[in-house]
């Protein structure tokens, strides 16, 4: 997968530029804490779910199983 095509119409390039503008990474807490003492990006990096903001209307791309399965997609709320 090279890109999402968000909702709004937007393409989000998925790979290319590194690092990537577009791409955020999620870890547990608790998966974080299992990195105390240890400062090894790479591992860090792993363990991380990858997501990405669309910057036109800020949806959020999460890849929770990885890149073999589709991301969840979130919505900001509205101004209410």
């Amino acid at each position: 997968m090279a890109a999402i095509r968000c909702r709004c119409g937007w393409k989000i390039t998925v790979s290319g530029e590194i690092p990537n503008p577009l791409e955020w990474k999620i870890i547990s807490d608790v998966q974080f804490d299992g990195f105390a003492g240890v400062v090894d990006a790479e591992e860090i990096y792993l363990a991380a779910r990858s997501q990405f903001k669309c910057p036109v209307c800020g949806r959020l791309w999460v890849f929770w199983d990885g890149f073999d399965q589709d991301p969840s997609c979130y919505a900001p709320e509205g101004d209410d």
